[in-house]
């Protein structure tokens, strides 16, 4: 019995002596080398319509501004699947059949473990910064036995850490001061006195990252990012994260989930306000990308909804997510890096399961639970 001619088939067999070319072609393609070195992915989570973003440019002028440096997709497929199972199906490049409720982590690997398992990644190169508590942490790692725990990604829950309540608490015993330099040499001493992590203990990080970590929490405490309050401020705080996360780690993969236009249930005004103010933060990650060195000519960012919004604004005058019109399973999706087009509209179908896939593609691994594609449309070639 023959085995299929797939992609891991070839590469497994040897007997092959015939292959088509539009198959021969998929596989040099794939062997490419990518311009792109590190990834940014941005779940704009919460319900987000593209009425209100890019077909509404004032509402959104730093995303148009990423859009032009790349592609806009104003078709991209979603599922009115939860925000949870929605958010995690871009993570996974699976239709995660998870409801609004559910608080459990998906069989299938998450692009995080893909990216550390398929390239060997410490635990200080792959992040998720969140600001929505304990569902979200499960889109760090899957159940998968193949990959699971010891390939997930950093978690820093934004919301958890840098909230008006921790605040009180810290103000409650006095703020955090950074050591000065002669603690700082003592702790490096000790630190190399310390035994590393065992070899196969992947998802530890080792004394020198949790240093550097632990001084960034301290800056981030004693800084602005507990400051940051009103609409759409825990989406605000994980996009702050993210930026000092990239500006510290230079991560070859970083996550960002937003959730707060989810008030769009009870607030029109309330939901455009949020996502003008997610804007604001998207145009800092990207200038501050733009003005590394290491990471300007080497970094992709990827941005997109889990879903979108019905058509019209119910009786609280708000918007729900449930009548399946073209406004809620049709979201935009803004993409640039090293190997996009420029400045251009991709009207092809993609969907959100093609995501994951095509960040595993720019980082050289496979997605091999992936039910999605690689969105070869959006390539410059």
């Amino acid at each position: 019995m023959c085995e299929d001619l797939t992609r891991r088939g070839f590469l497994k067999g040897s007997g092959v002596a015939i292959l088509s070319l539009p198959f021969f072609q998929s596989v040099a393609f794939a062997r490419k080398e990518w311009k792109t070195k590190h990834v940014v992915m941005v779940a704009f989570a919460g319900g987000v319509r593209s009425r209100e973003t890019i077909e509404t440019p004032a509402n959104v002028p730093n995303l148009m501004r990423i859009g032009q440096a790349g592609v806009v997709c104003p078709n991209v497929g979603v599922m009115n699947n939860g925000h949870f199972g929605a958010t995690m199906s871009i993570f996974t490049g699976n239709r995660e059949y998870l409801g609004i409720r559910e608080n459990e982590r998906s069989e299938n690997p998450t692009v995080f473990e893909y990216a550390r398992k398929g390239r060997s990644l410490p635990a200080n190169a792959v992040w998720l910064s969140t600001a929505g508590g304990a569902q979200q942490r499960n889109l760090v790692y899957s159940l998968n036995k193949e990959y699971g725990e010891p390939y997930g990604a950093n978690l820093i829950d934004a919301d958890g850490l840098f909230n008006a309540e921790f605040r009180r608490v810290l103000e409650s015993y006095g703020q955090p001061s950074l050591p000065g330099q002669a603690e700082e040499d003592a702790m490096a001493k000790l630190r190399s006195a310390m035994t590393p992590p065992p070899p196969g203990a992947a998802g530890i990080n080792d004394p020198e990252t949790l240093a550097r970590l632990q001084r960034y929490l301290l800056e981030e405490i004693s800084g602005k990012t507990t400051q940051i309050t009103g609409p759409g401020s825990g989406d605000a705080r994980a996009l702050s994260v993210a930026v000092s996360v990239l500006r510290l780690f230079r991560p070859t993969l970083m996550g960002v989930v937003l959730q707060n236009a989810d008030i769009a249930h009870t607030s029109y005004n309330g939901y455009v306000e949020v996502i003008r103010r997610a804007d604001e933060q998207l145009g800092r990650l990207w200038d501050s990308i733009q003005a590394d060195p290491e990471l300007r000519d080497s970094t992709t960012v990827m941005i997109l909804p889990e879903f979108g919004r019905d058509r019209n604004l119910n009786q609280r005058n708000g918007l729900d997510h449930g009548d399946s019109s073209p406004e809620l399973l049709k979201v935009s999706m803004v993409a640039a890096g090293p190997d996009f087009k420029k400045g251009k509209t991709v009207s092809g179908g993609v969907q959100s399961i093609d995501v994951c896939p095509t960040a595993c593609e720019l980082l050289g691994v496979q997605a091999e639970f992936a039910n999605g594609k690689v969105m070869r449309e959006v390539f410059a070639r």
